[in-house]
């Protein structure tokens, strides 16, 4: 998962703007599950957040 952690984590700091899951499972090409589980964790981990319901940047 760890891998999967930096490119999520990539995503959200190159969009440059707080992103959906959605958008970040296309831009990945994970799935919303996986994403979701991924930024869960990454916010666990403080290297992401929430400024908006359901969007998500990084920390």
């Amino acid at each position: 998962m760890q891998d999967k952690s930096a490119v999520v984590l990539k995503a959200m700091k190159d969009a440059k703007k707080p992103l959906k899951a959605g958008e970040i499972a296309q831009m990945t090409g994970l799935s919303n599950a996986e994403v979701t589980k991924i930024v869960k964790a990454l916010m666990k981990d403080g290297k992401a957040k929430s400024p908006s319901r359901c969007c998500y940047s990084p920390a």
